[in-house]
């Protein structure tokens, strides 16, 4: 009987990746009601709304890649993660890309405290960098995406709508990184979790 084939092999050949924190359901459940009242108060925006599924921290996205880079990409991540422990980050703050002129994007700001966060950002970019990827030449600016907008029509009082609205800030644990491969489709993005990392460091056996 052939052996079971890895997890990898069941991906198609070139796919497109990122890696990211997950978010919890309670929270994406307040960002989904937050994104309802702006729809309500301005009904007539033309924008492309985040759905449940797709609304996740991003701590580097990489497009199309070949699947013997995923592998690679794989490994990197666990060499990083056994180096922290599980750490809070917070949500709170809204803003909009750009923060001057049309606005085009709408999100929610993400608040690192203890700087762990982006100290593993900057980790997981040197480790991807020995892989062969290369690094990220803009800042690392942790925010979740909400919205973006297709037509400027009714967007600046959208902006104003979602600066308004009181996102009460809410704290959470990170405990993992995951590689998600993305498939695009007329229906919108299909995310699939590739492989799980967990922060490890201090734990018995790590």
């Amino acid at each position: 009987m052939p052996a079971d084939p890895s997890p990898f092999s069941l991906h198609p050949p070139v796919c497109r990746v990122f890696c990211a924190i997950e978010i919890p359901r309670d929270i994406r459940d307040q960002l989904l009601a937050h994104i309802e009242q702006l729809r309500e108060a301005v009904p007539q925006v033309q924008a492309s709304w985040s759905r449940a599924e797709s609304i996740h921290l991003t701590v580097k996205f990489f497009g199309n890649i070949e699947q013997s880079q995923v592998e690679r990409l794989s490994a990197a991540a666990s060499r990083v993660t056994h180096r922290y422990s599980p750490f809070q980050i917070g949500l709170g703050g809204s803003g909009i890309f750009p923060p001057r002129g049309t606005p085009r994007v709408l999100w929610i700001g993400v608040n690192d405290p203890s700087g762990q966060l982006t100290d593993l950002q900057q980790q997981f970019e040197n480790e991807c960098a020995k892989e062969g990827f290369p690094k990220e030449e803009r800042v690392f600016r942790p925010h979740l995406t909400l919205a973006r907008i297709r037509n400027p029509r009714g967007s600046r009082r959208l902006a104003e709508v979602h600066k308004g609205i009181d996102f009460k800030p809410v704290d959470f644990s990170v405990s993992e990184l995951l590689l998600f491969r993305s498939e695009l489709s007329s229906e919108g993005s299909k995310y699939t979790i590739i492989s799980r990392h967990g922060l490890e460091a201090g734990r018995a056996g790590s």
